[in-house]
């Protein structure tokens, strides 16, 4: 169904003809289920192995040696013959293992798994396989729960979200409604809040909702459709080989004709003559050229692999050294997808946060001198808040620090171990009563605590409007009522902070009289507030990332950003690393809309940075740049990079975050999602080439004194 966000949850009940309570019935299902087929989606059949060793035989080049190994053949040249066909048959194992490999580690990274769905039918709970649900099914989703297809949300709790990054690119999760959205203007997938996507997972609360489409007809299939509709190119190798045997053939047909015609001139007999003319010619071919290639790019390839880069075809290695541009996503690639904060204001003071990601190493520096956190009794109240109002854990296991829960309120928790700050400790001495939970018209959550000094609510939301509801600021240690001066600075702080594309909390908190948990209520609790302090937030970017862009730079590569997130955001990270400068552009998907195809030419070698894109806005990136005379690599790993990693002159996957769809048609997988491991695959395909390269003129100048030596004897009339 489309537009099924537009419909209100009756209007979209009606049209799926099910109940909102009951489900539908297993007649229903069934007809439903041959009417619409299984929810999955079509996949290609993979190649087998007798067909990656047939396609080694694809080249012209290789096909010429195959007929000068006859010609040999028929003139009884049966050294030259059998060296042929050896080479032939050599350079065609070495092809064929490297390929086959690639498919089997490629296997070896996907993480193959069933799941199932919690579904209502005749009014009874079941658990089924996601395969068996049809349109109409009522299904039920919670935390850590895997979307199963395209759904319209009917009921959930104020906390509902879902991590759709892979389909949208979009870094944070994303908050639900059950509302209808609205009728008169079409609303980007990313914003439409009452659906979810196959491909998707819940972040965050529960929800029921409505299958609206399954299989190929769901969001992710229209995508699989995007990537079936790409032909697979020739790379520029295979390009540049096919003119040089091309070259090589018209070349030989020449000195035949001059040779045979010169002898037959002298002359010599015609049978003479001609095998004297065929010889001269299968020598002209460099029967090495295949087999010196094929080394050269396998034992390339495996030197990428210790560099973190698999290679899924051999071609792919040189393509790598032609790169002029490298289209790559941010989330993950650039940046480590990992929460991190970065500030702390409080006491009327600015703290910089270091370390980054989730191990919980740094330092809180107000003015450039590191303090001791202890010592900071307002800093350590705000951190305090912040652990006692998360619903998210850190853990550490053999492989480090992991997080279990929403990436923004973990990044709380490791700013707050920093300064010895731990939730375990915190949550032994403040006994849990209630929770308020987040919801966006609120713009606040509240956890409600039972401590040695009473009851206490601790709260954390949006700034600007949680300072509606503080009527006291802690400073120095003591608390005093605030003011419109302390929260002016309180906002221009934030304004900076938001400048810079952190993403910012507020937190306060409040003594309770210790009233029963059922008179406890948003409105009451969440007033007469005490504010501590703000925590400013981002995804940092890699630390390697910034040298290996600079590297490109001086290699005469642009590096573009294309991310889903917001351009505030992706702006802060492209100059943090140093490829926007003050003559570059941030386009977002809409402002893309807006330009044809030649205004997007004419523009895009000032456009790094591109947020809040379409499946279809990446591929029109792609295509441009490709038009523009580039070699295009694009890097992605969720779903909606697909189509333009295919397009692609070398499209790139991830090997860690990357989706099943998005690594079958790559080129090449990153197996540690490290735009530096790419920079550096890309260094090693421009010494293959340039070793290629010295090695075609080696044959070249080995087989052109051959050919004269030949050539001038036959003119000269020397036997």
């Amino acid at each position: 169904m489309e537009h099924a966000w537009k419909l209100s949850i009756d209007e979209a009940a009606v049209l799926e003809n099910t109940s909102l309570s009951a489900g539908l019935s297993g007649v229903e299902v069934q007809k439903r289920r041959e009417q619409f087929g299984p929810n999955q989606l079509q996949e290609k059949k993979g190649h087998s192995a007798l067909a990656i060793f047939f396609e080694q035989f694809h080249d012209l080049i290789i096909w010429i040696l195959i007929a000068a190994a006859l010609v040999s053949g028929f003139l009884k040249e049966w050294v030259d013959a059998l060296a042929i066909i050896a080479i032939v048959i050599l350079n065609a194992i070495l092809g064929f293992i490297q390929e086959y490999r690639a498919e089997k580690s490629l296997a070896a990274l996907k993480k193959l798994s069933s799941p199932t769905t919690k579904v209502i039918r005749d009014n009874q709970h079941a658990i089924i396989a996601s395969g068996e649900l049809v349109p109409g099914d009522l299904i039920e989703l919670e935390a850590g729960d895997h979307v199963p297809a395209d759904s319209r949300i009917v009921w959930l709790t104020s906390n509902f979200s879902t991590q759709e990054a892979s389909l949208t690119g979009e870094s944070n999760p994303v908050l639900k409604t059950a509302h209808a959205l609205s009728k008169e203007k079409d609303v980007p997938l990313a914003d439409r809040a009452n659906m979810v996507y196959m491909g998707t997972s819940v972040a965050s609360g529960k929800a029921r909702a409505i299958v609206i489409a399954t299989g190929m007809r769901t969001e992710l299939g229209r995508i699989a459709g995007l990537i079936q509709g790409i032909s697979n190119e020739a790379t520029p190798l295979q390009k540049k080989l096919e003119e040089f045997g091309k070259w090589i053939v018209y070349l030989c047909f020449v000195l035949v004709g001059l040779v045979f015609l010169l002898e037959w001139l002298r002359g010599g007999k015609i049978m003479e003559v001609f095998l004297t003319a065929v010889s001269l010619a299968v020598a002209a071919i460099p029967e090495g050229l295949p087999a010196v290639v094929t080394i050269a790019l396998a034992l390339g390839v495996q030197r990428m692999v210790k560099r973190h880069a698999l290679i899924r075809r051999l071609p792919s290695v040189e393509t790598l050294g032609c790169t002029t541009v490298i289209c790559t996503d941010k989330t993950g690639t650039l940046t480590k997808n990992e929460m991190t904060v970065q500030a702390v204001f409080a006491d009327g003071r600015v703290f910089k946060v270091t370390g980054i990601g989730y191990q919980p190493e740094g330092e809180f520096v107000p003015e450039g001198i590191p303090v001791s956190p202890g010592q900071q009794q307002v800093l350590v109240k705000t951190l305090r808040c912040a652990v006692l109002c998360n619903g998210a854990q850190l853990t550490q296991d053999d492989t480090g620090f992991k997080i279990i829960g929403d990436p923004t309120e973990a990044s709380l928790l490791v700013a707050a171990a920093k300064a010895g700050v731990r939730k375990k400790g915190l949550e032994e001495e403040f006994e849990f009563i209630d929770e308020l939970p987040f919801d966006s018209e609120r713009k606040k959550m509240t956890v409600i605590r039972k401590g040695t000094g009473g009851v206490i609510a601790f709260t954390k939301g949006a700034p600007d409007i949680l300072l509606d509801d503080c009527a006291y600021i802690e400073e120095n240690g003591f608390t005093r009522p605030i003011t419109d001066e302390d929260k002016n600075k309180i906002l221009k702080t934030n304004t900076e902070f938001a400048d810079s594309a952190l993403r910012v909390l507020a937190f306060a908190y409040r003594n309770l009289e210790g009233a029963p948990p059922a008179q406890y209520d948003a409105k009451s609790i969440e007033s007469g507030l005490i504010f501590t302090g703000l925590m400013a937030m981002i995804d940092p970017p890699r630390p390697e990332v910034k040298e290996a862009i600079s590297l490109c730079r001086k290699a005469g590569i642009k590096t573009v950003m294309i991310t889903g997130d917001h351009k505030n955001t992706a702006v802060a990270v492209a100059k943090e690393l140093g490829f926007f400068t003050a003559d570059s552009f941030a386009f977002s998907g809409e402002e893309l809309d807006a330009l044809s195809d030649d205004e997007l030419s004419a523009r895009i070698e000032m456009i790094p940075v591109y947020a809040r894109v379409s499946p279809e806005h990446k591929l029109r990136i792609v295509k441009a740049w490709r038009k523009k005379g580039h070699i295009v690599a694009m890097t992605g790993d969720g779903v909606n990079d697909a189509p333009a990693v295919k397009e692609a002159d070398i499209g790139v996957a991830m090997g860690i975050t990357g989706t099943d769809v998005t690594k079958e048609v790559s080129d090449m997988v990153v197996t540690d999602d490290n735009f530096a491991s790419i920079v550096s695959a890309v260094e090693e395909g421009r010494g293959i080439y340039d070793n290629i390269k010295k090695f075609v003129h080696y044959l070249l100048s080995c087989n052109t004194g051959e050919i004269l030596t030949m050539f001038t004897a036959s003119l000269i009339g020397i036997p």
